[in-house]
């Protein structure tokens, strides 16, 4: 049976996750791609589902490959999907046709969401890890697999999302946010200029 996948698109509400608000226990760690080994494993029968070719672009024929974030709950489950990189061998980083990255970016969240994971053994209160997977889809043209995945790769995880979040706040993006914040200092200020003035 399908379930509906909700595909996070602000890296805003990925930043938020592993903020650093929140006790220890409570935080999300990010970890690059493979690099969950040391606290994770497969669950007991799981197998990584791989995603198949989206049906409504198979005429094209395109390779493509996609970068999906996505969390793994303290139970091994799968959450938080959202396209981090992508690229097509048609048009690069550009969207060849309009929903072509949402239906590969689907494709790719429901093979994720088939993922299962446990702690290691040695692990005794598993951590929330936010990682991410580079997927590829062969199109028409041969090429080499690791070639193609090359064009999504992401080497630092953390630093990537940190970059895609200032992006955001330098475009306006997040205009909301930073309002938010500023009318938080402004009335800090006010509070201690308001305190220092009673003093006297």
């Amino acid at each position: 049976m399908s379930r509906r996948l909700k595909l996070y698109a602000s890296v805003a509400v990925l930043v938020a996750l592993y903020a650093t608000a929140g006790t220890a226990k409570d935080r999300v760690r990010v970890v690059n791609e493979g690099g969950i080994r040391d606290a994770w494993m497969l669950a007991d029968g799981v197998k990584l589902a791989a995603p198949g070719y989206p049906a409504s672009f198979a005429e094209r024929g395109d390779n493509v490959c996609v970068a999906i974030g996505y969390s793994i709950e303290p139970d091994g489950s799968t959450s938080n999907f959202a396209l981090l990189k992508s690229w097509s061998s048609s048009t690069g980083e550009k969207e060849p046709a309009t929903g072509f990255w949402d239906a590969f970016t689907q494709a790719g969240a429901n093979a994720l969401s088939q993922w299962k994971f446990k702690p290691r053994p040695e692990v005794s209160s598993p951590q929330p890890t936010y990682t991410v997977a580079t997927m590829h889809f062969m199109g028409k043209e041969a090429t080499d697999p690791a070639a193609l995945r090359g064009n999504c790769k992401i080497e630092n995880l953390s630093a990537f999302l940190q970059e895609q979040k200032s992006r955001q706040f330098m475009n306006g993006k997040d205009k909301y946010e930073l309002d938010r914040m500023n009318r938080q200092i402004e009335q800090a200020q006010i509070k201690a200029a308001a305190a220092a003035a009673g003093v006297r």
